[in-house]
């Protein structure tokens, strides 16, 4: 009796575990509520246009369960199949391509109103170490104090700063005064 317990638990845990990674909801079984559908056997074959009863009794004969693939078709769409493996697959699949997607980052790089060639070149040389990884490049400038005075100085940086990326970087958003900071946004160039 205990083993039988454990069984349960574990089936439905991994229903559950199918459920959470995978998000498209599908109606089986008696949960389908049309009174006409067109089914499709695990197979293949087409068992053509038939009343709900009459395809539950093709599924149950086949030990399998009735999937509503298509609910918006005229008339609705079911399948005799596994529904366990469906699911399984589905969030395989959903999972693969996850991981093929590619994340696009926003590094930040900080730029100072008298900032020396040196650094600027340093800074310059790492910014373009991200763009070419493929990520964006936030450039910020900080107004301190008294430079808040003289913006032209943290545009003319922006500008240059601009130019030294240009062979691998656009400029996405062109350098604005927002508060106290001065923000610019580089992309990489797309390669056509």
């Amino acid at each position: 009796m205990r083993g039988r317990y454990c069984a349960h638990a574990f089936v439905i845990f991994l229903i559950w575990r199918c459920v959470s990674i995978s998000s498209k909801e599908v109606a089986i079984n008696e949960g389908i509520k049309f009174k006409e559908v067109r089914v499709i056997m695990n197979d293949g074959s087409q068992l053509g246009i038939v009343s709900i009863e009459k395809a539950l009794e093709a599924a149950n004969k086949a030990e399998l369960d009735l999937v509503c693939i298509s609910p918006n078709a005229q008339p609705p769409v079911c399948k005799v199949m596994d529904y366990g493996k469906y699911r399984f697959e589905q969030a395989k699949r959903e999972k693969e391509n996850k991981k093929n997607q590619k994340v696009i980052e926003t590094k930040e790089i900080r730029l100072g109103l008298s900032i020396d060639v040196h650094d600027f070149e340093t800074k310059g040389k790492q910014a373009i170490k991200f763009i070419q990884s493929g990520n964006k490049v936030k450039v910020s400038i900080r107004f301190r104090g008294r430079e808040m005075g003289h913006p032209e100085i943290g545009l003319e940086t922006m500008k240059r700063f601009a130019e030294f990326c240009q062979d691998v970087a656009n400029v996405e958003k062109p350098a604005k005064l927002e508060g106290r900071n001065m923000l610019m946004f580089l992309a990489p160039k797309s390669s056509k």
